[in-house]
């Protein structure tokens, strides 16, 4: 019963991204991102191009004053030229040297500044789209994955994502173009030298080419590895309330430390990999050192080469194996970039529940709903939530809908603002079936009140009017005094600009339930459906706002769920459910004649209330 909390993150329940398809198949789908931002490519490859070529011809003006030097001095000991001709043959290409160093540098810093702007801005397309995707999921997706796995995707595979567009293209285009042009200058100089350091260079690949394919795999557990953190930490700070109630803070931690830990040596691993690759890519190109000193040494002393020759030739040679010195680093840097893609793509690929349609012109709703033998049956369930349920709310009518737990009346509700979609019969509002309707226009015209609420932690003033932070104080006023918040409001220092904790923690259950309720009655939608939103506040408070709830919403549809019947009582009709279908239908007065659930409901909450209130006058300080 205590057994640590797993260590595995909660990505690992579903199927991981297919590693064997390999890293460039994923990392090609960023191609739309790169095409956006290709003139800065553009430019930035070219100034990486050009500050390779001005580097290459350093060596070059290098072989000209050593060689200089070497004729210059047989010339100076026959008397042919004077020590200062001699030294002033050498300025021109010292100067020729200081200006390829200083066009260098402007064209680097050009492309660096030009490439890290497409990766900052291609972060930023990717945050947009990841957040707008998330908008339009629905519940199954969110039981899917946890806050924390999404965080971590949205903020640390996206930024390894923008490292590989900001650094790792461009680092890899440089070693390319180095390689490149140093081969080509090399084979200028000596195509013997060349063909000798070409040697090493398949084992080389092959090395790297092993070495990534664990990369990628060991990045993406260690990606999975942070999901798993950041899970952990956001659950239990949700919850810390709970955590220390139940006095388990030390357990909690002790927990922590075990995921912790797991995410440590997932890191390690990699780490390990990844330096062991590190370390062999420049112990196999001093083999190309090796080879070109010995056979190098050999083509100068037969004169065959020049030693201004070999100097820049050695000088090449360093431009050619840099590459492969930081190819250890570059293959976890690509490897890396592909796993936080893959893992963007598993939830940009997850498509929505429910599809939205296009937009069209509808004429503004009444709050009419016509349910026409509507059924619902959830996925991998062999029993119907919702079955042949047939139904009529006129406009401006105030239904009460009753029923026992998994009666279906948390079903109806997602259904009404299509968080799901009947899987039977029909569901329509104003005589247009809902799926019909853009569900920016339908959620802007069905609003719901949960029964647990959430707030943001914000102003009091601002979390009623969410939907429009524009409203006048009176109108927010007068919303909060319909919902019975104005006495809250009246408490509070200062009123409506009073700050929230996080999810509203400075009230107490029934001040927030009222400041849902007062977010949603502000926006006077034609349909307003009210899930048990009254199940934390007491029964006067109740009743005052049930009282008066019609006339702040006359000629508007009002749809409430609640288990109390005080509540249910002050609708216009009574619906009471039961497995999935409508049992009884009618006022208090006629369901109370029926003498069925809902009667024998009524007896069983009149005594309950009848048995406290009779406790509460006997004991006076427990009514306190």
């Amino acid at each position: 019963m205590n057994a640590p909390r797993t260590a595995e993150p909660a990505t690992a329940r579903r199927d991981a991204p297919d590693l064997s398809e390999g890293s460039l198949r994923v990392l090609l789908r960023l191609m739309p991102y790169l095409r956006q931002h290709a003139w800065a490519f553009g430019i930035g490859f070219i100034g990486l191009f050009a500050a390779r070529i001005f580097e290459a011809m350093i060596p070059l003006y290098l072989k000209m004053g050593i060689d200089r030097i070497a004729d210059g001095q047989t010339d100076i000991a026959e008397g042919a030229i004077t020590l200062d001709s001699a030294s002033a043959a050498l300025a021109y290409p010292a100067l020729v040297i200081v200006a390829c160093v200083g066009a260098q540098l402007v064209m680097t810093i050009l492309s660096r500044v030009l490439m890290r702007r497409a990766g900052m801005y291609t972060a930023w397309d990717l945050r947009n789209r990841v957040y707008r995707h998330l908008q339009r999921q629905g519940p199954s997706f969110f039981a899917t994955y946890s806050i924390g796995d999404l965080m971590a995707r949205a903020i640390n595979d996206i930024s390894l994502v923008r490292q590989v567009i900001a650094g790792t293209i461009r680092m890899t285009v440089v070693l390319i173009f180095t390689a490149i042009v140093g081969f080509a200058f090399m084979v200028s100089l000596s195509w013997e030298l060349t063909l000798a350091v070409l040697l090493p260079m398949p084992p080389i690949a092959v090395i790297a080419y092993l070495f990534s394919r664990r990369i990628y795999v060991q990045s993406h557990r260690v990606q999975e590895g942070f999901s798993s953190l950041s899970t952990f930490v956001q659950e239990n700070l949700g919850g810390i309330r709970t955590v220390q109630a139940m006095a388990q803070e030390g357990r909690e931690v002790e927990r922590f430390g075990g995921v912790n830990q797991d995410y440590v040596d997932r890191n390690l691993a990699l780490f390990t990999t990844s330096s062991l690759l590190a370390a062999l890519m420049p112990a196999l190109a001093a083999l190309c050192t090796i080879i070109i000193l010995g056979y190098g040494a050999s083509l100068v002393a037969s004169g065959d080469i020049t030693l201004g020759t070999f100097a820049a030739f050695f000088s090449y040679l360093t431009m050619v194996l840099w590459p492969v010195r930081e190819a250890g680093a570059l293959v976890t840097q690509w490897q890396r970039g592909a796993s936080g893609t893959a893992r963007l793509y598993d939830i940009l690929d997850h498509e929505p529940e429910i599809r939205d349609t296009p937009t069209r012109e509808y004429p503004e709703l009444t709050g009419k709903v016509e349910l026409r033998n509507l059924c619902y049956q959830y996925e991998g369930k062999n029993k119907y939530a919702l079955e042949n349920v047939n139904l009529t709310v006129a406009p401006g009518e105030t239904i009460a809908i009753l029923g026992r737990v998994g009666s279906g009346k948390s079903t109806l509700l997602r259904l009404l603002v299509r968080l799901i979609d009947p899987t039977g019969g029909q569901l329509l509002l104003d005589g247009h079936p809902i799926g019909g309707f853009p569900l920016a226009f339908l959620r802007e015209r069905v609003c719901m009140v949960l029964q647990d609420p959430f707030l943001f932690a914000d102003s009091l003033g601002d979390n009623i009017a969410y939907d429009d932070p524009t409203r006048e104080e009176v109108e927010v006023l007068r919303s909060a005094e319909a919902a019975a918040l104005t006495d809250t409001i009246d408490e509070f220092p200062e009123g409506l600009s009073t700050v929230l904790g996080e999810r509203g923690v400075t009230l107490s259950g029934g001040q927030k339930q009222r400041t849902a309720l007062a977010r949603g009655l502000i926006r006077m939608t034609p349909l307003l459906i009210l899930d048990d939103c009254f199940s934390a506040v007491d029964t006067e408070t109740e009743e005052h706002i049930l009282a008066g709830l019609k006339g702040v919403r006359e000629g508007l549809t009002t749809m409430l769920v609640s288990h109390r019947v005080s509540t249910a009582r002050h609708a216009d009709r009574i619906v009471v459910l039961d497995e999935g279908r409508i049992v009884e239908s009618g006022t208090h007065a006629e369901l109370l004649e029926q003498n069925r659930f809902y009667a024998e409901l009524e007896r069983a909450q009149s005594r309950k209330s009848f048995l406290v209130e009779q406790a509460e006058n006997d004991d006076p300080v427990a009514s306190q």
